[in-house]
């Protein structure tokens, strides 16, 4: 767990990125120090409305560099990348909602009732395809474990929506820390 300061580095570290990124159309550049920010981990970048709605979500399951920069490009790719969404503007950026969310190692399960709903993102993976949920997905919906898997292979990874049964399709689980500038 990264302390109070942390996360609130790691926040201005993604609202600092897209701002520059809108008025300069680059990337700034981080002087980080702290061990804990540099840890190498999969981190998403979740960006809501004033009113709660979804405006841009994207990250890396994993990651070869360090946690505050993973941070900064999925900032990036959640304002600006998201193919659901047109891109941030200057004039809504004040209004978003940012939340981190950085991911615990993935483990690969055998059974599904290995899974907490809203305590376990899940990763499904079959040949070239993969989906991902992450464990606010669970909470946000309602849905029951198997309308969790199933609408996550079908909508997510491409998949028939009862590919998650077959022995074939890998089901891998993860925890996040959450982090957002909601109070």
């Amino acid at each position: 767990m990264l302390s109070q300061e942390q996360r609130e580095k790691l926040l201005q570290i993604a609202r600092e990125t897209i701002s520059e990124y809108l008025d300069k159309r680059k990337i700034p550049n981080f002087n980080i120090t702290d061990s804990d920010l540099m840890q190498k981990k999969g981190v998403f970048v979740t960006l809501h409305t004033r009113e709660g709605n979804l405006r841009g979500c994207i990250g890396s399951i994993t990651s070869d560099e360090p946690l505050y920069s993973v941070v900064s490009k999925m900032a990036i790719e959640s304002a600006f990348g998201d193919p659901r969404f047109p891109s941030v503007t200057k004039q809504e950026l004040k209004d978003l909602n940012i939340e981190i969310s950085i991911l615990s190692p993935l483990r690969r399960i055998k059974d599904i009732n290995e899974i907490k709903l809203g305590t376990h993102g899940v990763l499904i993976k079959r040949g070239f395809n993969s989906g991902v949920f992450l464990p606010q997905v669970a909470k946000e919906t309602g849905w029951s474990l198997e309308e969790f898997l199933s609408n996550l292979c079908a909508h997510k990874a491409g998949l028939s929506a009862d590919a998650w049964k077959d022995k074939k399709t890998e089901i891998y689980i993860f925890e996040v820390e959450i982090i957002s500038e909601e109070k």
